[in-house]
């Protein structure tokens, strides 16, 4: 079965970004062409990237990044979940991306975005790193306004526009890991 993590990019006390995952999760679990689990960064707290070795090489020398790792390495394909800070994403999901890189390639991404603009300038930021990683990021977008689809900037109270384009991103995601799975078993045998 198809594993998809939904990545919460945000470590921020009272972020929105929890609420916003938790909506994806459960969106997205009455699927039945993939499994979901919810990855929080305040699980995992990667110090500022701290590997003597680029990503590239594989040669991962802190705990900390071979548990990341293996947690990323574990999916197909991701969610990720970013709120718009500077007009870009945060900085701790730009860390956690920078750790790695084996484990990102050849698997597919979506974004569920918010703010006050729907945080698009952060998937922009997102879809350059996606390139660099070998990462196929899909087209749609959810991009949730923090005036539209917020009650008082604070409470989730998505409209059913964005549950459409919820349910077209993911339909999106999972045809596009399950395209890239050859890919993946392919690594997985050179290894």
């Amino acid at each position: 079965m198809t594993r998809i993590g939904i990545i919460i990019g945000s470590t921020r006390p009272g972020r929105n970004g929890e609420q916003v995952a938790h909506w994806v999760h459960e969106q997205a679990s009455r699927r039945t062409d993939a499994t979901f689990e919810l990855v929080d960064l305040a699980d995992y707290p990667l110090p500022h990237l701290d590997e003597p070795m680029s990503a590239v090489m594989g040669q991962y020398q802190n705990d900390h990044t071979k548990d990341w790792a293996a947690v990323i390495g574990s999916f197909d394909g991701f969610v990720m979940v970013t709120p718009e800070y500077n007009h870009s994403t945060s900085g701790v999901l730009k860390n956690a991306i920078d750790y790695l890189y084996a484990e990102w390639n050849d698997k597919a991404v979506g974004f569920v975005s918010y703010g006050a603009v729907g945080g698009v300038r952060a998937v922009e930021h997102l879809r350059l790193v996606a390139g660099e990683l070998k990462l196929a990021d899909v087209k749609t977008n959810v991009a949730l306004s923090m005036y539209y689809d917020f009650e008082e900037f604070r409470r989730l109270a998505p409209s059913e526009v964005q549950t459409g384009a919820l349910t077209r991103m993911l339909d999106e995601l999972i045809t596009w890991t399950t395209a890239l799975a050859p890919l993946r078993a392919k690594a997985v045998a050179a290894v």
